[in-house]
C-alpha cells in the first residue's frame, strides 16, 4: 500500500477517534456532570478526561504533520490537510486558553456552580463544528490520496 494512502488513512482515523470522543463526552459525560461534578473529578473517582484527550490529540497531531510532509507535493491532499490543520489548530487554541483551564478548575473545585458548569458544556459543544471540519478534511485528504496514480 502506498505510504501516503496509509498515512492519510491513519490521519482520518485519528481525527474520527477525536470526533467520536467529543460526541461521547458531550452525549454522556457533559449531560450528567454539572449536577454531579464528582463525575469529572479524578480525585473523587471520576473520569480523567486528560487520559483520553492528551494521547488522542498528540497522536493525531504527530500523524497529521507526517502526512502533511508526505502529501505536500500533491495539491488536493495538501489543501485538505491544511484545512484540517487550521480547524484543529483553532479548536486547540480555543481549548487551551478557555475551555481547558475552566475544566481543570471544575475538576479541582470542592463546590461547583451548576449554572456555570452547564454554560461550560454548552460552550464546549460549540467546538464540535471545528472537530467535524477537521474530520471531513482528513477524509477528503484520504480520498485525494486514494485517487493518485501510483508512481
Amino acid at each position: 500500500m502506498d505510504m501516503l494512502v496509509l498515512s492519510t488513512a491513519a490521519t482520518a482515523l485519528l481525527a474520527n477517534i477525536g470526533l467520536g470522543g467529543g460526541i461521547f463526552e458531550h452525549g454522556v459525560i457533559d449531560r450528567a456532570w454539572p449536577s454531579k461534578p464528582e463525575i469529572v473529578q479524578p480525585r473523587k473517582g471520576g473520569v480523567s478526561r486528560a487520559r483520553f484527550w492528551i494521547p488522542a490529540h498528540s497522536a493525531f497531531e504527530l500523524v497529521l504533520f507526517v502526512t502533511l510532509y508526505l502529501g505536500w507535493g500533491h495539491g488536493g491532499v495538501r489543501r485538505a490537510l491544511l484545512v484540517a490543520l487550521a480547524a484543529h489548530l483553532a479548536m486547540r487554541l480555543w481549548s487551551a486558553f478557555d475551555m481547558i483551564p475552566k475544566a481543570i478548575a471544575f475538576e479541582k473545585a470542592e463546590a461547583v456552580d451548576e449554572a456555570a458548569a452547564r454554560d461550560w458544556t454548552k460552550r464546549s459543544l460549540m467546538r464540535f463544528p471545528l472537530a467535524l471540519l477537521t474530520s471531513l478534511a482528513t477524509l477528503a485528504a484520504f480520498g485525494a490520496a486514494c485517487g493518485l496514480k501510483p508512481s
